[in-house]
This record gives structure tokens, C-alpha cells and sequence, in this order.
């Protein structure tokens, strides 16, 4: 991780910021429709905070980033077995992109994940977002097409996992 990262619990806080910021990565990255019903839940980093780890990235001290760790048990895990961790909504803005704030986040679940004695990491991604892709298999996931899965018509959600 850069020296220039930094990864922490977020703060209430740091609730709105995380939601726009989110909303703005997923909305201005062509990965959600404005119009979605997405967006509320994207929005609500308070929510999130309440069922899940939320934990934000740092930048040369400014918020560059965030995703919510879904440990054992949280309602937002959607794969995860029960001895598995799982990680969502991981956006960095488009400005850090490149800086090692994506790769601090996801290092900072499966930190988490194995402190917690869990044997595994899982995740679902959409199939454009490529760039999440190179990352997450040069961090070790490798792709479980078949537990592949659409949330909603016309949506396939591609997913990995790593075992820890």
C-alpha cells in the first residue's frame, strides 16, 4: 500500500461523502442509470455502516474511497458461506484511480477476513468493470462463473473468490 493510503473504519461522519462519492463512481462510471433505484441504496453509507464494516481510503489525507466489508452473518453479504467474508460497493474516485486506493481496500477486507480465522473472500462485479477485474486477480481471486448471477433482469453479475 502507498504510504500516501490510508484505510480506516468510517466515521458518521464521513456518511454523506461516502454515499455521493459512491453514487458518483457508480453513476458517472456507466455502471448504475441515474435513475436506478440503486442510487438510494448506493446513497445510503448509514445504512451500510449499521450492517456491515464500512471502511473508508485516504488519499494525501482526503476521501478517495470506500466499500463495505460483510462479515459472517451481515445482510448485505449475498455470496458468502458462513465461514467466508465477503466485500461490496467498492468505489474509488476516478482522480485516485491508479494510486493504490482500490488495492488498500480490498487488502484491508482480506485482512480482516483472515484475522477472523474465515477461509475465504467473495465478491460479484459487473462484467465492464474490467479495471476491478485486473486488480482483484492480481490480488489472487479467481473467477466462479458458476455461481454467476443477475439481481435483476438484464444484469449478470460476474464473481470471484479467494481462499485465504
Amino acid at each position: 500500500m502507498s504510504e500516501r493510503v490510508t484505510v480506516r473504519t468510517a466515521r458518521p461522519a464521513d456518511h454523506a461523502r461516502i454515499g455521493a462519492l459512491t453514487v458518483e463512481v457508480y453513476v458517472d462510471g456507466g455502471l448504475v442509470s441515474p435513475a436506478s433505484t440503486y442510487v438510494a441504496i448506493l446513497r445510503d453509507a448509514a445504512a451500510r455502516a449499521a450492517k456491515t464494516d464500512l471502511l473508508v481510503a485516504e488519499l494525501d489525507g482526503g476521501l478517495a474511497g470506500a466499500v463495505a466489508y460483510c462479515p459472517p452473518g451481515s445482510p448485505y453479504a449475498e455470496l458468502a458461506g458462513p465461514d467466508e467474508a465477503e466485500f461490496r460497493m467498492l468505489a474509488v474516485l476516478g482522480s485516485a484511480q491508479g494510486n493504490g486506493v482500490g488495492r488498500a481496500l480490498v487488502q484491508e477486507c482480506l485482512d480482516r477476513a483472515s484475522a477472523a480465522g474465515l477461509r475465504g473472500v467473495r465478491l460479484s462485479t459487473q462484467e465492464n468493470m474490467t479495471g476491478a477485474h485486473r486488480l482483484y486477480e492480481r490480488m489472487g481471486f479467481v473467477r466462479t462463473p458458476e455461481r454467476d448471477w443477475s439481481p435483476v433482469p438484464g444484469l449478470t453479475l460476474l464473481t470471484y473468490h479467494l481462499a485465504l
